[in-house]
């Protein structure tokens, strides 16, 4: 097993009301991640996830694909620290 990481992610690009949130939810569970993912009112997701390394990485990975629907432009990842117990999805910020 890794040791823990935790990130700070700000997904840029066609990203909302493409099902991107509830995806990301879905692929962080499947990952073992916790935290939380949320729409952003300047057109954004941004999520922070928690996890082993590797998982944080995968998850990183798969948000700058996203699901079918959406077109990623870019994503920012920064270091945060924080601990969860599970992963949930927040109101829009």
């Amino acid at each position: 097993m890794s040791e823990p990481a935790c990130r700070r992610l700000r997904i840029h690009g066609l990203v909302q009301g493409v099902g991107f949130r509830y995806s990301l939810h879905r692929e962080a569970v499947r990952l073992g991640l916790a935290g939380w993912v949320r729409n952003r009112r300047d057109g954004t997701v941004e999520a922070v996830i928690a996890g082993p390394a590797e998982s944080v990485e995968a998850m990183v990975a798969w948000a700058n694909r996203g699901p079918p629907s959406a077109r990623v432009d870019r994503v920012e990842v920064a270091p945060f620290e924080a601990e969860f117990a599970d992963f949930e999805q927040h109101p829009t910020a």
